[in-house]
């Protein structure tokens, strides 16, 4: 499925590493308020040759330390644990502005950050989550994984037909500013499962959250799973990665 139909986008990658996540928090929030500024003035402001200013593309990759992020519309309630114990799990906690409810990320899990005007591809929020989730999905069939999607449900799920059995693998949860988005997408590689145990996934109680680990039994090499994502994120997206220093 090839999403976009127009012409190959410029998208600056990064992968920046383990970050702590308020950090990258606010590396997206600036980039989106640059963007929402050239948007606000885009008819007055001109530079030196006429021409409009153009807003640039972002990826980012990175991992977290532990912590638990709550969206704007999940319920803390989600989370089933106190400040003591996360402190003694050393796991932090933020409330966020992204959509979804309460997550985790943590070591051995890919979290990408696209920072994009939708007006440079398809300015459908929809779109824009169900071709996410393809990425996954070409990602983690090049492993042999089946990867669905749940109805009703963002992300990515294995055995999303059988509701004993449906598990997630892949959490999402964006924010979109006048078709600028932020956040993203996380996917269970090598994640250490028990700190979903200290809370309501995405506020689903009747359903699992499982990693690439898991399910292949077998380490997975993350590096290669993140060359795999960004093979298939530039098929879906129609965009060309350029790697910034």
């Amino acid at each position: 499925m090839q999403t976009n139909n127009h012409r190959m986008v410029s998208v600056n990658f990064k992968d920046l590493g383990n970050i702590e996540y308020g950090d990258a928090w606010d590396l997206q929030e600036d980039i989106m308020k640059q963007g929402l500024n050239i948007k606000s003035e885009r008819f007055a402001a001109k530079d030196e040759t006429g021409t409009e200013k153009e807003i640039a593309q972002h990826l980012f990759l990175c991992e977290h330390p532990n912590v638990y992020t709550l969206g704007k519309s999940g319920a803390l309630e989600n989370l089933l644990i106190n400040n003591q114990s996360m402190k003694d799990l050393d796991v932090t906690f933020y409330k966020t502005n992204r959509g979804g409810d309460i997550t985790y990320h943590g070591p051995g899990q890919m979290v990408a950050y696209p920072v994009l005007d939708l007006e440079a591809f398809k300015t459908d929020l929809g779109w824009y989550m169900r071709s996410l989730e393809e990425v996954i999905i070409r990602t983690i069939g090049e492993y042999g994984l089946s990867g669905m999607r749940l109805e009703g449900s963002t992300g990515v799920w294995l055995d999303a037909d059988n509701p004993a059995k449906a598990r997630k693998i892949c959490a999402m949860g964006v924010r979109c500013s006048r078709w600028i988005t932020i956040h993203g997408l996380a996917l269970n590689v090598n994640t250490d499962l028990q700190f979903f145990n200290y809370i309501v996934p995405c506020g689903i109680s009747d359903k699992g959250v499982t990693s690439m680990k898991q399910e292949l039994k077998a380490q997975v090499d993350e590096q290669e799973v993140k060359k795999v994502f960004l093979k298939h994120f530039e098929e879906i997206f129609g965009a060309s990665l350029r790697h910034a220093s």
